[in-house]
């Protein structure tokens, strides 16, 4: 056998550390964030709102330049991506629950959550199931015992938001899903007057859509749709799990970029993103908008993904909304 000569080992390792050196991701040049509907949005106020933090703690070499990409819930910009923008590691796109709901439903025909790369969450906006201060109903468990004697015992009412309640419902072995009657409004605050005016039982929707009206009284939270009580203010309320009903309903904001990108990118993004939201910059946009801690990444957040989808498009198959 030839033996290598000590200088050629020696070579051969610098050689191989300086391979592995220029195939590390190193990000230059100016990031491209789409946000996948007009401007003034969720996902529009995602891009531009990391874009900035990012560039405020110079985690990014360029500028972040927000685009614009409406239609079809997110999927002109799911189906852009796939299609033209593979390989590209400057890119990320905004996400939320939206986007799993569409694809659970086969609303970008054709795609699936497999196409792309799903980086993490910055935090999230979590469901709640709420009824008028004076309703008879004092728990989720009231609500979902009468649902299961009777599927049309209540009505609820949301701004098009009845996914939450047939999850909730689901897990607590409700049958005939389809049954429960739900009036659905464009926004959340119609949605509360009918609930406040006693023309309908619950409210289910966002804690946003309604803080107002549980710090005044006016509503009384029957459920949070959280692993865990939420702080401050909201920790009073309990959540469906302490109630027997495991349901965990974050409408949850993040981002996910293309696929045939390295590892080296993907791991970058996923490593600098939890970096963001980590920071004090990031702590403080969250409370100015109103967001709760939903932290998920790389791996655990592409294996939730998956979970929710698979349960949003159980459900919709239940009450026939998907394609």
């Amino acid at each position: 056998m030839i033996k290598p000569h000590l200088g050629t080992l020696i070579l051969g390792g610098l050689l191989w550390s300086a391979a592995s050196t220029t195939q590390a991701f190193e990000q230059t040049g100016k990031v491209d964030c789409i946000a996948p509907a007009n401007p003034g949005g969720g996902w529009d106020f995602t891009c531009r709102s990391v874009g900035r933090v990012l560039g405020d703690l110079d985690l990014v070499d360029g500028n972040v330049q927000t685009t614009n990409m409406p239609g079809a819930s997110g999927g002109v910009g799911f189906s852009h991506v796939v299609q033209k923008r593979a390989g590209q590691e400057n890119l990320i796109v905004a996400a939320s629950t939206v986007t799993t709901t569409g694809l659970a439903r086969g609303q970008f025909p054709g795609m699936g959550a497999s196409m792309v790369n799903w980086i993490g969450t910055l935090g999230a906006d979590y469901g709640v199931i709420a009824v008028a201060a004076d309703s008879p109903y004092q728990s989720l468990s009231d609500v979902m015992q009468a649902l299961k004697e009777n599927p049309r015992a209540l009505t609820f009412t949301g701004g098009w938001d009845h996914l939450k309640l047939l999850m909730a419902a689901d897990a607590a072995g409700v049958d005939d899903l389809a049954r429960i009657p739900y009036l659905g409004y464009n926004g959340g605050g119609e949605a509360v007057t009918q609930t406040l005016g006693g023309h309908v039982d619950a409210f289910t929707g966002d804690i946003s859509e309604v803080i107002s009206f549980i710090e005044s009284g006016d509503l009384r939270p029957l459920a949070i749709l959280s692993e865990e009580r939420l702080p401050g203010k909201l920790h009073e309320w309990p959540t469906a799990r302490e109630q027997g009903i495991d349901t965990i309903a974050p409408n949850w904001r993040g981002f996910y970029m293309p696929a045939e990108v390295s590892d080296d990118a993907y791991d970058w993004w996923v490593d600098t993103i939890d970096t963001l939201y980590a920071s004090d910059e990031w702590k403080s946009v969250m409370t100015q908008n109103g967001l709760m801690p939903f932290e998920m990444h790389g791996e655990a957040f592409t294996a939730f993904v998956n979970d929710q989808i698979a349960q949003i498009s159980d459900i919709s198959r239940q009450i026939g909304l998907s394609r």
